[in-house]
């Protein structure tokens, strides 16, 4: 078939041209909606779990379990949004004001931490802080102790340890947020502020902070929905927060039930710190200059002598601590153990991982695509709600994503095999509970959001009635979405193939509870090998994971290294 002409397929978009009959979806409807239907599914199956239990267990979590784990869970937020607050802002006022040393290499450098997943970071600075690591050996070196009776060190293995460690590899949320705000219009009206007398530091404490407080927030919330979903680090430092109290209840007590309710008031402050997000984009405005004066950017205020070092130190430490200490640790450790490359468990926990990572990511590509396709096709403000309401996945917790499936998968294979065995005379066993499959449609439902906004955005790029300039041209809906939007699509499907790929990779917390007996995956695999004390054995695991997760933040980083402007860095 004889291909449509750019030049004519433009002509056709511009507004005013178009006359396409509105054609009525109701396939599409309802695929849309079973999609959204399967992604609330283990919202629903937690809820009905929960209210279908009795109160017996509550007398225990009131008196034993919700005081503690509540207060801990509290006070850790607290603390990590404080530290990623003031790590991640400083950072971003820095690069973008001033002018120092290194500042270009810091400007992309400090999103490196964000290919650490936390569970990583703890198990490295466990062994970086603990008494026969690195630090603590100087310091008795230094000062001639023999034993740890003889000086103080601060425990790694606290709720501020582990805020502490959160913190090291999460700041990077609040410095990209921050930094979007500053560059696109911070600059501009810092520069008006200082013009009329102000100095660098009232400039940012009377225009600069008020202008980025709602980046700050939505930054803070990503990081803190990050927090909750944490159980490897939490764990492995001994802080018992309420998504170790849901693991705790269910295996320890034997409490499915239990462990529900826990997990639903987990989902109702994952809510409110939604609401404060949602809060923080309605009143977050962008005001940009013309062209003319986006080019003409006013220089920033160089440091010299003291002032200089400190802004290096404070651009360089959070890099060197987030990304060079876990770097650092597990490098050493798999060095030393280059046999396990070799290794048949390590193996199979690669091939699982990456196998499991790319069935996800076409998988969740696959539905992010239909999603986005079916609100330009129908144009109905109920698909987009349901479509919006589909990318609440990702705002879950991976432990309670888990639990919630576990739940109904469990179901649903149980109404198979009694259907079979009424009316065939065989048992199915378990066909999605426990196996591969379920890990795959976890990580789908968590990660569609990602894969979705990342292909959005892409498609927001395009004309706006492209595809029904193509259809009013003789063009299918199919057909004009195969040979028009797919191939200009291709950068942004790239993008979120590989964000998907490489958070399936790092995702421990629902793998854990989904996963078939034996299944290893790298995260799970140095899991397992830190739950036994033994980190450095899942080395070489853990460097696997950190190169991958560094293909994103590569991408990012590249992305960072030229101002929204269009100046250097």
């Amino acid at each position: 078939m004889r291909s449509i002409s750019e030049a004519r397929l433009h002509r056709a978009a511009e507004p005013g041209r178009l006359r396409v009959k509105r054609i009525r979806h109701t396939s599409t409807h309802v695929a849309t909606l079973a999609i959204c239907a399967c992604v609330l599914l283990p919202i629903l199956s937690l809820a009905y779990v929960a209210l279908s239990g009795t109160a017996e267990d509550w007398p225990h979590l009131i008196a034993n379990v919700l005081p503690g784990s509540s207060v801990t869970t509290l006070y850790l937020l607290a603390l990590v949004a404080t530290a990623t607050s003031i790590v991640g802002v400083t950072g971003a006022w820095l690069v973008v004001t001033f002018d120092f040393p290194f500042r270009k290499s810091f400007a992309w450098a400090l999103v490196l931490p964000l290919a650490v997943p936390p569970y990583l970071a703890a198990y490295a600075f466990g062994e970086f802080f603990h008494y026969t690591g690195p630090v603590q050996s100087l310091v008795r070196a230094i000062f001639g102790f023999d034993t740890i009776r003889d000086y103080w060190f601060p425990d790694i293995r606290s709720t501020p340890g582990t805020a502490f460690v959160l913190s090291c590899v999460l700041y990077p949320y609040v410095y990209l947020t921050t930094r979007i705000i500053f560059l696109m219009q911070g600059r501009n009206i810092a520069d008006v502020a200082r013009t009329l007398g102000a100095t660098p530091s009232r400039v940012f404490w009377r225009v600069l902070l008020p202008v980025a407080r709602p980046a700050i927030v939505a930054g803070v919330a990503l990081v803190l929905m990050e927090t909750i979903n944490d159980i490897g680090a939490a764990e492995y430092l001994g802080v018992r927060t309420l998504t170790f109290s849901v693991y705790a209840t269910w295996l320890n007590r034997g409490s499915l039930e239990g462990g529900a309710q826990i997990a639903l008031l987990m989902l109702l402050l994952v809510f409110l710190l939604l609401a404060a997000e949602l809060w923080a984009r309605r009143r977050q405005r962008f005001h940009t200059g013309r062209a003319t004066h986006m080019r003409a950017r006013p220089p920033r205020v160089k440091l010299t002598g003291p002032r200089a070092a400190i802004a290096v130190l404070a651009t360089g430490l959070p890099v060197l601590t987030g990304f060079g200490i876990p770097l650092f640790v597990f490098g050493q450790y798999a060095s030393r153990r280059t046999d396990q490359f070799l290794s048949p468990e390590l193996g199979d926990a690669f091939l699982h991982s990456v196998m499991t990572a790319m069935v996800t990511a076409v998988l969740t590509v696959g539905l992010a695509l239909f999603l986005i396709n079916a609100v330009r096709l129908c144009k109905s403000r109920s698909i987009a709600a349901t479509v919006r309401l589909a990318s609440v996945g990702y705002a879950l917790p991976g432990g309670i994503l888990g639990l919630g499936l576990l739940f109904a998968l469990a179901r649903f294979d149980n109404a198979i095999d009694g259907f079979a065995r009424a009316h065939w005379g065989f048992s199915t066993g378990l066909l999605l509970t426990g196996s591969a499959a379920a890990v795959i449609i976890a990580c789908s439902i968590r990660f569609l959001a990602l894969a979705e906004g990342a292909i959005r955005s892409g498609m927001e790029k395009l004309p706006p009635n492209l595809d029904e300039a193509a259809r009013s041209l003789g063009q299918t809906p199919g057909r004009s979405a195969a040979k028009i939007l797919l191939p200009l699509l291709k950068p942004a499907i790239f993008t979120a193939a590989v964000l998907v790929f490489v958070d399936t990779i790092k995702e421990l917390s629902a793998t854990i509870l989904l996963r078939p007996f034996g299944f290893n995956t790298l995260a799970t695999y140095v899991y397992e090998n830190a739950s036994r004390g033994v980190p450095e054995d899942g080395a070489v695991a853990a460097i696997l994971i950190i190169l991958t997760a560094l293909v994103p933040v590569i991408l990012l980083s590249g992305a960072l290294a030229r101002d929204r402007e269009g100046t250097p860095l």
